[in-house]
């Protein structure tokens, strides 16, 4: 079975630097095959026998903590996961216009409605967002860099923990896994 595993908030300037060489070779000696990166960001591609997403985050925070000192979140979907991401989108204007603008953060649970009712009510700027199961779709019209959404407000609300990938980056994975 095909696996993606995002790692939240690698190489992102002196922090959590880690080469994607050491973490493809990694997987490879955890067992997995084929072992692709995508980026310098913590996008993996590899295969592994039928196994619960859940189990491969643990199993990779672990490694990556045990024999790399990478301490961080780790986001494993399927390639039929991805599929669904990309086929969920609810910004397709924005994803053909403006696709660096739209992010998809994916999540360690899906949040309540109350909780993202809570995340709403705090946008403060012209940003947008749509939750479907595990995922947040986020729109920042305004760019970015200056936004008020940011990942440490999305998880104060929502609950949980996120990493998020632009929509060029999320076709990108889709491409690269064949989805």
């Amino acid at each position: 079975m095909v696996y993606l595993a995002l790692l939240r908030a690698v190489n992102l300037g002196s922090h959590n630097k880690v080469a994607m060489g050491d973490l493809r070779t990694l997987l490879t000696d955890l067992g997995f095959s084929n072992a692709q990166s995508l980026l310098q960001s913590g996008n993996l591609v590899f295969e592994a026998a039928n196994r619960s997403t859940d189990a491969l985050e643990l199993e990779l925070e672990r490694a990556a903590a045990e024999r790399l000192g990478l301490v961080t979140d780790v986001f494993v979907r399927t390639r039929a996961e991805w599929r669904a991401i990309v086929d969920a989108n609810p910004f397709l204007e924005e994803s053909r216009n403006d696709p660096g603008h739209l992010v998809v953060s994916t999540m360690k649970e899906a949040p309540k409605a109350a909780r993202l009712s809570a995340l709403e009510s705090a946008i403060s700027g012209r940003e947008a967002v749509h939750a479907v199961e595990r995922q947040l779709y986020a729109v920042y019209p305004d760019g970015i860099g200056r936004s008020r959404l940011t990942t440490a407000l999305i998880e104060k609300h929502l609950g949980t923990r996120v990493t998020g990938r632009n929509w060029n980056t999320v076709l990108k994975l889709a491409a690269l896994v064949g989805s």
